[in-house]
Parts: C-alpha cells; sequence; structure tokens
C-alpha cells in the first residue's frame, strides 16, 4: 500500500524538536503527517479535516491531550489516537485507553515500533471498512468515497472517515431498511446508549450536508432503522 496517498495522520507534540523529528521520520516511511504544538490547534484541524489516525502528546500547555480526547468523544469526532506520553504509570496508561486510546506509547519512542504499530492500525482499518466504490452518485451529489468528498454542483464537502463510512453504508441500503443495530455494529462496534446517540449526530449531519437536494431523505424509521431514499 502507498501510505503517502492513502493515510494522512496527525501529530500533536508541544516539544518542537521532539515534533520536528518524529514528523519528518514518519514521512520518511511514507506516512502523510500534520504536526501542531497545541491541542487547540489539533481540534481545530480535527473538525475540519478527514484523518485515519492521530498522535497525542499528553502533557501540554494549556489543554492537555486528555482533555483533548474528553472534547472529541463528547463532540462525537471520531478518529483513531495513539497517547504518546513521558508519563508511564498503569493508572496514567489505563486512563488513556478509558478515553478510547487505541494504544498507549510510553517516551523515549522506538520509532521503528511505532511505525509499525501504525502501519499495523490502518491495515487492521482498511479491511474492516466496505468495498469501495469510486463514485456514487446521490441526486444531485456526487460521493467519493474513497476521498471522503460530497461534490455539489462544483462544490466540494469533505467527509470525515465515520461521517463517510455511514454515508457509504447508507447507500448500500438504498431505498431498503438500513437496520440500526448493523450501523452501530459495523461502524462503531458497538450497540451502546453512547454510540446509538453518537450516531443520531452524524445522521443529522448527513442530512444537512444532503439539504441542497429536495429529493434526498434519511427517513428515520423508529425503533428499527433507516431508509436512504434519493
Amino acid at each position: 500500500l502507498n501510505y503517502r496517498i492513502m493515510a494522512k495522520l496527525l501529530l500533536l507534540e508541544d516539544d518542537q524538536s521532539f515534533g520536528y523529528i518524529l514528523s519528518e521520520y514518519l514521512m520518511m516511511k511514507d506516512l502523510e503527517v500534520d504536526w501542531v504544538p497545541t491541542a487547540e490547534q489539533a481540534l481545530e484541524r480535527l473538525m475540519h479535516h478527514p484523518y485515519e489516525l492521530a498522535i497525542f502528546d499528553i502533557m501540554l500547555p494549556g489543554m492537555s491531550g486528555l482533555d483533548l480526547a474528553k472534547i472529541l468523544r463528547d463532540q462525537a469526532i471520531e478518529v483513531p489516537f495513539i497517547f504518546l506520553s513521558a508519563k508511564s504509570l498503569k493508572v496514567d496508561q489505563l486512563k488513556g485507553f478509558q478515553l478510547g486510546a487505541v494504544d498507549y506509547i510510553t517516551k523515549p519512542v522506538d520509532e521503528e515500533l511505532l511505525v509499525a504499530k501504525i502501519k499495523a492500525m490502518l491495515d487492521l482499518q482498511r479491511k474492516q471498512q466496505p468495498p469501495e466504490s469510486a463514485a456514487i452518485p446521490i441526486g444531485k451529489y456526487l460521493f467519493l468515497r474513497k476521498q471522503y468528498q460530497l461534490q455539489y454542483q462544483g462544490e466540494t464537502l469533505k467527509l470525515t472517515a465515520r461521517e463517510s463510512e455511514l454515508l457509504a453504508l447508507l447507500c448500500a441500503h438504498h431505498q431498503q431498511l438500513l437496520p440500526r443495530k448493523k450501523a452501530l455494529s459495523e461502524i462503531w462496534g458497538s450497540t451502546d446508549e453512547f454510540s446509538r446517540k453518537s450516531m443520531d449526530v452524524f445522521i443529522s449531519r448527513l442530512r444537512k450536508y444532503l439539504s441542497k437536494d429536495p429529493t434526498i431523505k434519511i427517513e428515520n424509521i423508529h425503533g428499527k432503522g433507516f431508509i436512504f431514499i434519493f
């Protein structure tokens, strides 16, 4: 796989020297990296750009990496992330995993091992995704799932990875019932209350994105799921 084209990572690290060295090393290993020094900047990026993976330092000036993870969870901004920290106590690592981290790596970092873990995670994520179509027409829109894009009359809207997955699943069930449990288990990996609320937020977002074409509807069938009509 050509990771330079297919994967974009966000690195949050306030140490200028280490941040520069690590971002350069990752790019040498064919990973495209956006490096930011503050959690506030990381949040801004994650709200407006799709990333397949993020790496968060924990101890930062201002908002901490843990605080950022809590905000992402509360706002249903979905991105797999790794914590990178000098804090190596078991209690700190458990806290990181409880906030949704896919891994917790302690400093000093073994860069070679980090890259191996990143690429294994990316491979796993891609294998779990349904087959991709180059372009899917949705009413007056064109959905480019591979690029996380929704196009309308020359305008392009960037989707997050999870928005793209949900829209693709709705397209696969065009004019048919998409059971709520199926969407939750395939995309969220859970049917708990938090995941249900998160999915409702994502459905609302997709309705808003597709609102320029009144023939497109995502109908909620109470207690059962959704029907995508266009």
